[in-house]
């Protein structure tokens, strides 16, 4: 099938500085002539691994939350549980991992809720949500550099807190969001 023309690439690369690299991001500056034929620049940071969130579910419809101070934004945040996942490991693989250290949840039952582009006005990051069901409950094993205070709470509480702007993460509000409208469904 063929796009229409407004869904064709209306830019066009002059050229690129790669300005900054770490193991996490790389930062990009291109020269371009943009959609409106204009010469200017454009600013790209791609992300090196997947950003992946999980929603873990019991059978009464509790979930976890995880709070941790994020540094680009100077704020403490309470969030799903989540992390970045390696480029060419299955995102199913990384979540169970992510899970695991950040709760010391394993789960029986796993649904893939949704994928999500999490700022694609700047960046080519790319979020996948999990659910997570039939849990068995351990021992949390954070990477050294976390420091992570984990709830428990009724999953109703956790969409509270998206409604009245408690939780601003975009991973959490979206998942807890589509998660709500499964539940109300009767889906989960």
């Amino acid at each position: 099938m063929q796009k229409n023309s407004l869904e064709n690439n209306p830019w066009k690369i002059i050229g690129e500085k790669h300005i900054y690299d770490n193991p996490w991001i790389q930062l990009t500056e291109f020269d371009v002539l943009n959609a409106a034929g204009n010469k200017g620049i454009y600013g790209k940071i791609h992300f090196k691994n997947l950003a992946i969130g999980i929603i873990p579910l019991d059978k009464d419809f509790n979930t976890w939350l995880v709070g941790q101070y994020r540094f680009p934004l100077n704020v403490y945040s309470w969030e799903i549980p989540e992390g970045g996942g390696k480029i060419g490991i299955p995102p199913l693989e990384s979540a169970k991992r992510e899970l695991l250290e950040e709760t010391g949840i394993t789960a029986n039952k796993w649904t893939e809720l949704m994928t999500m582009h999490l700022s694609n006005s700047v960046s080519d990051e790319k979020g996948i949500i999990f659910i997570a069901q039939d849990l068995n409950i351990g021992q949390s094993q954070p990477d050294e550099d976390e420091v992570l205070q984990i709830k428990k709470l009724p999953f109703t509480e956790a969409f509270e807190m998206v409604m009245n702007g408690e939780i601003t993460d975009s991973l959490a509000v979206a998942g807890i969001l589509k998660t709500k409208i499964l539940i109300d469904k009767g889906i989960l």
